[in-house]
């Protein structure tokens, strides 16, 4: 009988130990989507949370359609300070309601990521540094007498790397309320300056050549150029103000990540400026611009469309011809 036990504690203790060795080929890692500065204001800050798995099996798990129950930011100050919850994670947990998710199944060396807005889940209300890890529950976020209760077969939730979060202080308005940016290297502050159409095309795509992204978005009107589509203009019309601010840095982000409106986001090897026209309010910018593209060099026709505001060009509208290759 005493033999059966020890075989029998045995068995348990090997199991624990695989599982143990397949959990830890289970890699939960987080990165910026869209890295820039961030400010105090309401603008996301967009995390893309990724699963890998490098274990030889199927690693499934479950992911609620509201992420806040399969993750949780745990986010402090550099003096170890929990940052408080935000309100409208609160609310979504705190209300009655069923759970909805679907079972994830990610295979052997594959990997299964989404993306998450940080003030969705923390209170950031001061500016200053933070540090950013991310825990997900494979078997969904629960409250039981207001104790999270949701743990992997090892008892413990998947922990993420760490992230360094800095947060600046609302940017300053500038010279005839242009919000003022900072510049990445130097921290200096970016005004619009009063360019002529031209050289404001010039300043953009020397700025994307340069990897240079708030030089680039400096002199691009944002607003008109997501409204230009008409079923963006329709949600455009019916959002809150808060919730236009978060559409602006969606498009933004969108734009860096060429999801759309690529075509002005493409790196040229070189441009040429061909064509200049304006009037007191509008202007346009003809530029032929090159591509490397594999072995060949595809030339196209960049058609800016610029407006001018309180002294201020800034682009509004592009096309694009395309002339083949050389």
């Amino acid at each position: 009988m005493k033999h059966r036990k020890r075989i029998f504690l045995a068995l348990l203790l090997l199991a624990g130990l695989v599982s143990v060795s397949a959990f830890a080929d289970i890699g939960l890692s987080i990165r910026y989507f869209d890295k820039r500065i961030y400010y105090l204001q309401d603008d996301p800050i967009l995390v893309q949370i990724t699963v890998t798995n490098s274990s030889p099996s199927s690693y499934r798990f479950r992911l609620a359609d509201d992420r806040a129950f399969s993750i949780d930011f745990d986010i402090r100050t550099m003096t170890n300070l929990t940052v408080d919850p935000a309100d409208i994670l609160i609310r979504r947990r705190s209300t009655s309601q069923q759970v909805f998710f679907r079972d994830i199944s990610v295979e052997s060396g594959e990997s299964f990521s989404f993306v998450e807005d940080l003030r969705n889940y923390a209170s950031l209300t001061r500016s200053g540094s933070y540090v950013v890890q991310v825990r997900m529950y494979p078997e969904l976020y629960r409250n039981t007498i207001n104790t999270p209760v949701a743990m992997n077969s090892n008892g413990v939730p998947l922990e993420s790397n760490r992230l360094s979060l800095n947060i600046r202080p609302p940017a300053l308005p500038g010279p005839g309320g242009v919000p003022l940016a900072l510049d990445v290297e130097t921290n200096a502050n970016l005004v619009r300056e009063k360019l002529p159409p031209d050289q404001v095309v010039n300043y953009i795509l020397s700025a994307r050549q340069k990897g240079q992204w708030e030089k680039f978005f400096l002199y691009l009107d944002l607003e008109t150029m997501l409204i230009r589509n008409a079923p963006r203009q329709r949600q455009w019309l019916a959002e809150s103000e808060e919730g236009r601010r978060r559409m602006l840095a969606r498009y933004r982000s969108e734009l860096e990540s060429e999801v759309t409106d690529g075509d002005i986001a493409t790196i040229p090897m070189e441009f040429q400026i061909e064509r200049t026209t304006y009037s007191a309010e509008e202007g346009t910018v003809s530029v032929l611009e090159k591509f490397k593209t594999g072995n060949y060099i595809e030339r196209k026709r960049y058609t800016y469309y610029l407006r001018q505001k309180d002294d201020v060009w800034t682009i509004v509208d592009y096309t694009v011809l395309n002339l083949g290759t050389e």
